[in-house]
């Protein structure tokens, strides 16, 4: 046992390791010699040095190695352009350099860099017409405190009866009767120009357009052009209908915004702002407006206020044509002469309204029993038909058959499956009715026989779920062309495109520097090569030959 003992006394004492003098071990790099049973206390560990001495030599050193490469850099540019005392290796290096900015500048690369850079930026909408509306103080109000943190109550506030009540008597209508037409962008009591007066009322009732086959008229539609003469501010707000006055010496057009204002412009015009003059004739959104096609000098104006008033420029005022408590959303001419129009409500009710007889209601009122009515179209030769755009369905009703209530359609358009922005019959037949829906589709039927359900002819697909703050997008017929039609686009670059009724796309209408925003509502011009388009800032954009 003696024996055995001291043989592993002995081997412990050969394999205790043995302390080195002269070399220096760093404690976070190299382990921590192992101590034996039976081996010697180890010598006191050295003291570790502070660490902010540590931090200010690490700092110095970096501060050192920022200085030698700033002096490399100054003394490769100094070499680069003189190339004197280098190695061969520098040398080879700088020619490849060389070699490189060489090939990226054949290729145009810093120019097309640059090019892109300068395109990339945000373009400013145009100056022209109206001028920007001074942007309105926020009141500052003391920060919010929770309630529930201070202990106290919430604070019960009573809703009102009826809330579409309280909004309309927060944006009270006009004061009914005639409203003088003076300019809102010039100073109070300044007449019409008289240059106006005569633009205005300078057009023939029996002027009209010229229909042309489908390889001219591609042709015609590739002339037109937008430069920044042809795009200005016409209103303030978002713009909710325009139409083209058909004059055709000058370019004339009217828009509405979303709240009652009307303004009009005159390409290359010197009055009001840029040749626009802005009115007020209503006081909430512009839904649709009409010029009279028996009478140039007159614009029909409807509004969701209830109102609807005629612009008559020979007597300088805005006459009543009929006025309910609210929600007016669209009309159109039931005659040839104007006299008679159809008007159509928000609760789905159909007014039929004759301008010839005293006061400012309806010569007849009816239901059609449907949520909601977007659009109302009249046949152009039978004019005792109209089509109604109701929640997800187009109906044709007859006027001589309409009851106050349960009336039934001559014919149905059917196959949409989501609400329907618009429908209008062709121009010149009345063959086809386009319409426009949320489910990303528009559709043409044929409305030649007025069958009890009308057949679907074509179906496009388009993006048209503009959303909360753009005006719905709506296909529109070429009053010149009975098979063409014009549509917004949402996709980038912004764009309008023209459809032929077989769903061909015809022709694209963009440009770079002038379009750069969704035009939402657009309009053919009746007697010549032109197209209006209006945005949500209240821009008219305007492409002509």
């Amino acid at each position: 046992m003696e024996t055995t003992r001291f043989k592993r006394d002995a081997e412990d004492k050969e394999v205790t390791p043995v302390q080195m003098e002269g070399v220096r071990r760093s404690s976070r790099t190299t382990l921590a010699p192992k101590r034996l049973r039976y081996s010697p206390p180890l010598p006191p560990a050295a003291p570790r040095r502070r660490r902010k001495h540590l931090k200010k030599h690490n700092i110095e050193n970096k501060r050192r190695k920022e200085k030698e490469a700033s002096s490399t850099v100054q003394n490769s540019d100094t070499e680069v352009t003189n190339g004197e005392g280098l190695s061969a290796y520098e040398l080879e290096r700088l020619e490849n350099i060389r070699q490189n900015q060489a090939f990226l500048s054949s290729i145009n690369l810093f120019q097309a860099s640059k090019d892109l850079k300068q395109s990339s930026a945000k373009r400013q909408p145009s100056q022209k017409g109206l001028p920007r509306s001074l942007a309105v103080l926020k009141e500052v109000l003391p920060p919010r405190k929770s309630l529930r943190l201070q202990n106290k109550p919430a604070e019960v506030f009573p809703l009102p009866p009826d809330l579409r009540e309280t909004y309309v008597l927060k944006q009270p209508k006009k004061p009914e009767g005639p409203l003088p037409m003076e300019p809102v962008n010039m100073t109070e009591g300044s007449q019409l120009p008289p240059e106006f007066l005569q633009l205005y009322s300078a057009v023939s009732s029996n002027e009209k357009g010229v229909a042309l086959d489908l390889k001219k008229y591609c042709a015609s539609l590739k002339k037109m052009k937008i430069s920044e003469d042809h795009v200005a501010k016409v209103v303030e707000q978002r713009i909710f209908s325009a139409a083209f006055h058909p004059v055709s010496t000058r370019l004339l057009m009217a828009a509405g915004d979303k709240y009652g204002k009307v303004g009009l412009w005159s390409v290359g015009s010197n009055w009001g702002d840029d040749g626009v003059l802005l009115f007020e004739p209503h006081t909430r959104p512009v839904g649709c407006l009409a010029f009279s096609k028996a009478h140039p000098a007159q614009l029909l104006s409807l509004s969701y206020d209830g109102s609807m008033r005629c612009m008559d420029v020979e007597k300088a005022a805005f006459d009543d044509v009929y006025h309910i408590e609210d929600g007016l959303k669209t009309f159109d001419f039931l005659s040839h002469d104007c006299s008679t129009l159809v008007v159509g409500d928000w609760y789905g009710n159909i007014a039929i309204v004759d301008r010839r007889t005293p006061g400012t209601s309806h010569k007849s009122l009816h239901s059609l029993d449907s949520k909601v009515l977007r659009c109302v179209s009249v046949h152009p030769l039978q004019q005792q038909y109209f089509a109604v755009s109701e929640s997800r369905e187009v109906n044709i009703y007859d006027v001589r058959l309409l009851k106050k209530t349960r009336n039934q359609a001559v014919c149905q358009l059917q196959g949409h499956s989501l609400s329907i922005s618009s429908c209008y019959f062709s121009p010149c037949t009345g063959n086809r009715v386009v319409t426009s829906c949320l489910d990303n589709f528009i559709r043409i039927y044929d409305t030649s026989n007025l069958l009890t359900e009308a057949p679907l002819l074509t179906s496009i697909s388009h993006d048209m779920r503009t959303g909360r703050w753009l005006s719905k997008l709506s296909a529109v017929w070429d009053p010149k062309q009975e098979d063409c039609l014009l549509v917004g686009c949402l996709s980038r670059p912004r764009k309008v495109q023209v459809f032929h009724e077989s769903g061909r796309l015809l022709h694209t209408f963009k440009d770079a520097e002038h379009l750069s925003t969704v035009l939402s509502v657009m309009a053919f011009h009746p007697t010549r090569n032109a197209i209006l388009g209006g945005n949500s800032s209240g821009r008219l954009h305007v492409f002509s030959d």
